[in-house]
């Protein structure tokens, strides 16, 4: 009898860690399995598909990223034209002005060991830093104002976007005497290529290292991007292709040399190099082993520090950072002689996107905006957590009044079993304020603006079995009925 009951237990333990097993794997299966996703992944191929076709571009490589996973990578078209080499996931680009987003992390690694400040003067680090200010009385040039194109320098170094004769370390050294600058720092966000090469030059000089060592070490190396580099000839690189001429021909444009400009424009990689890198933002904790930063200094580098002038972008240090239908996404974009970037990536559902092209007339900004609005908006949807709310409870409903103390009054509704705030003398209707019940019979104020005690708790207070009070954070009213 013990036998046989001893092995009915086996039988009901392997059974139930069958099932935990199996329960395990769909908790971490892929978004990649999702079928939606595989359906968006089929729309936006078709449509890439026609793009390339009616639009002659030579090829175009995207990734999508969620989380630490790339959940989707592809290359479309070709590396080379003439030579039949089809685009693949392990093609080489120049990312151009994705660049700064790696000086940035530099930077701010420097930072976390206390070897700079933001707001220290660049002349600090480079003696010979100087220019030809805006005003006389213009402040000194900080490392922030370089890396959130604050600085009010002139855009470039020279001419080298046209000759592609890109300028030295040293003949920057020389050149910038004469730099005029346009504007004082702070007056306007202004990019500037010759910022982000200063910024290359401190890391430099703080580091002991050149920058593409320091790449290397302290990003490449920990993140595990192999197949990166700075300004070196790759057998696997896509051959880079000019605009399309009314003749429907494209230069075939050779390699060029950032030379001392590598910090702003430098830098090779892959989708599967960049995703590594994408992933490497949504990490949280102390820097250390694939953490490049410290969460704080991620914060700080995703938060708008400069808007443009028409207010409807901003900058962070590094990322660029814009709203688009009620979303807010950092990224960056880049152009380099024969290649065209674009990376975005949406903070709160932890995905990206990425898109690299071999051609200067592909408008990937256009191309990722669409990947994002299909695959990387199924990713999201398919990765999203469920959020465990406290379920509806009626008697919540003697909450309902009016509460008024000497700012005004404060009216409570239930609204399809919610509870909302709402200020009864506004001249409009507005959106309510929302009361998140989160349990005891407290709520947390949700509200889209941070005016008032937003995230704190809201609590009832009750005397001989009636609702007398209701406090929001450190402040209270009284109900009047």
């Amino acid at each position: 009898m013990l036998a046989r009951y001893s092995k009915a237990m086996r039988v009901v333990l392997l059974v139930a860690l069958t099932t935990a097993a199996l329960s395990t794997h769909a908790i971490a299966q892929s978004p990649a399995s999702d079928p939606e996703v595989q359906a968006q992944i089929s729309l936006f191929s078709a449509w890439l598909d026609g793009q390339i076709e009616i639009r002659g571009l030579p090829g175009v490589v995207v990734g999508v990223v969620s989380g630490d996973e790339l959940v989707w990578a592809r290359g479309f078209g070709h590396a080379d034209v003439d030579a039949d080499r089809p685009m693949d996931t392990d093609t080489r680009f120049r990312m151009a002005s994705h660049s700064k987003l790696f000086t940035a992390t530099a930077i701010m690694q420097l930072r976390e060991q206390g070897k700079l400040r933001l707001d220290d003067p660049v002349r600090e680090y480079l003696p010979w830093f100087t220019f030809q200010g805006a005003a006389p009385d213009d402040p000194p040039v900080t490392i922030e104002h370089l890396l959130t194109h604050s600085s009010g320098l002139p855009r470039e170094a020279g001419s080298h976007w046209t000759d592609w004769d890109f300028p030295t370390a040293d003949e920057i050294r020389e050149l910038m005497p004469d730099r005029q600058a346009p504007f004082s720092p702070e007056v306007r966000w202004k990019y500037s290529n010759l910022a982000y090469t200063i910024a290359g030059m401190v890391v430099e000089e703080v580091s002991g290292m050149s920058w593409a060592d320091y790449l290397h070490q302290n990003i490449f190396g920990p993140l595990g991007m192999s197949a990166s580099s700075v300004d070196q000839p790759d057998p696997k690189l896509a051959t880079g292709y000019g605009s399309r001429m009314p003749d429907d021909s494209r230069e075939v444009i050779p390699f060029v040399d950032a030379r001392g400009m590598a910090a702003a424009t430098g830098l090779t990689s892959t989708v599967e190099d960049m995703a590594r890198f994408v992933s490497a933002q949504f990490r949280h904790g102390s820097r250390g082993e694939d953490r490049l930063l410290g969460t704080s200094s991620l914060r700080e580098m995703h938060r708008v520090r400069m808007l443009e002038t028409t207010w409807t972008r901003g900058q962070g240090i590094g990322f660029s950072v814009q709203r688009i239908d009620g979303k807010l996404y950092v990224g960056h974009g880049g152009g380099y002689p024969g290649y065209t970037t674009n990376t975005m990536i949406q903070l709160d559902s932890r995905v990206g996107v990425i898109v690299l092209t071999n051609t200067n007339d592909s408008n990937p900004a256009q191309i990722a905006g669409e990947l994002m609005s299909t695959v990387g908006d199924a990713v999201a949807a398919a990765t999203k957590p469920e959020q465990e709310s406290v379920a509806w409870d009626p008697a919540w409903e003697r909450f309902a009044g009016l509460y008024r103390n000497r700012w005004g009054g404060t009216r409570v509704l239930v609204m399809n079993e919610r509870l909302v705030m709402m200020d009864p003398w506004a001249t409009r209707v507005g959106e309510p304020t929302e009361l998140e019940p989160i349990g005891d019979g407290t709520f947390r104020m949700v509200a889209p603006t941070g005016g008032g005690a937003v995230g704190e708790i809201v609590r009832f207070v009750e005397e001989g079995g009636e609702v007398v009070r209701m406090i929001t954070g450190d402040s209270y009213a009284r109900r009047v009925r």
